[in-house]
């Protein structure tokens, strides 16, 4: 078990990250045994042929039987907003007494497939990831982020509904906050107390994980938490419409306006409804110039959430189908 203990600094700057090279390093759980990752076999299924190209024995050797990975790849992100570019350039500046340390510490030893210049062995190591990514992530990456961004939305009203611990609370069953302390029960029988001092808490939402986990390190706290929505990533969503509204605005207006009762980007909902986000951007603007929806700026995205309007006309679509005897 891993306690970070908090500062009342900490306590009100808890902070969220998403971090594309911790997804990347969380992904090799899933490749080394799909069996524990039920909800990313879309994923495997569509990256089967490209996985095949890639440099497996490097990236293996970057996971091992309890599928804990390198310190090097959980890097602790500063924003939600996080590029892979920018951790690949900061990965291949890796120390190599560092890059030896962590993989030591992992293994018990160097595996075979880095063993050498350490050097070199981090190049080839940049150089799985970034082909890994390149084939495997970068496709599907707008979806992922997605959903990470969505719950990081999630837990933020959370906050301001509820208090932070509640949200805490919620992340995960391996996941407790109580007092000045949260804790995350681990695999590892080992248990570690952290002060925060001043350093926050960053939490990470990823698509690979199924309980909460932190690093096994003394690096900055950070909590990696399974995110929300993952079951539907791959899966198009349908919803009832009143036909009455339908005949008036077209079934994907109105499918739009009726989903948008919470608010969502137009990414987010190009993926939902299988819709290019390009068509998705041009309904939602028609829609929003009609008065039905509103919009809000949220870091670089933009969030769109059904108005009073909207939502009274989807009512009374209800009640004309109701009245003629029709079903949604």
């Amino acid at each position: 078990m891993v306690s970070y203990q908090l500062t009342d600094a900490d306590l009100g700057g808890v902070r969220f990250g998403l971090s594309p090279l911790c997804e990347l390093g969380l992904s090799l759980r899933a490749i080394k045994d799909p069996s524990r990752f039920p909800l990313q076999l879309p994923w495997l299924r569509r990256t089967e042929d490209a996985r095949a190209l890639l440099d497996t024995p490097t990236l293996m050797a970057l996971i091992d039987e309890r599928f804990w990975t390198p310190e090097f790849l959980n890097p602790r992100p500063t924003s939600p907003l996080t590029r892979i570019d920018d951790e690949f350039a900061v990965l291949s500046r890796t120390r190599t007494s560092i890059f030896l340390r962590d993989l030591d510490a992992l293994h018990g030893g160097i595996p075979p497939a880095l063993l050498g210049d350490p050097r070199l062995a981090l190049r080839r190591v940049v150089d799985a990831l970034r082909a890994l990514w390149d084939s495997c992530f970068a496709p599907y990456w707008p979806r992922m982020r997605t959903v990470l961004e969505a719950d990081v939305a999630y837990r933020g009203r959370q906050i301001a509904q509820s208090g932070l611990g509640p949200m805490l609370n919620g992340l995960s069953e391996t996941v407790s906050f109580s007092g000045d302390l949260v804790s995350v029960r681990l695999a590892s029988a080992s248990e570690r107390l952290q002060r925060t001092d001043g350093q926050g808490l960053t939490l990470v939402p990823t698509m690979f994980t199924r309980r909460g986990s932190a690093p096994v390190g003394d690096g900055p706290p950070m909590i990696m938490y399974p995110a929300r929505g993952q079951g539907a990533l791959w899966e198009t969503e349908r919803v009832a419409s009143p036909a009455a509204v339908e005949g008036v605005l077209g079934r994907v207006r109105t499918s739009l306006l009726t989903a948008l009762a919470e608010p969502a980007t137009s990414t987010e909902l190009g993926v939902r409804f299988d819709v290019t986000t390009s068509a998705v951007n041009q309904h939602l603007r028609a829609l929003r110039d009609a008065g039905l929806l509103t919009s809000t700026r949220y870091g670089r995205s933009v969030l769109y959430f059904r108005s009073e309007l909207g939502s009274s006309l989807l009512g009374a679509g209800h009640r004309s189908d109701a009245h003629h005897g029709r079903t949604a």
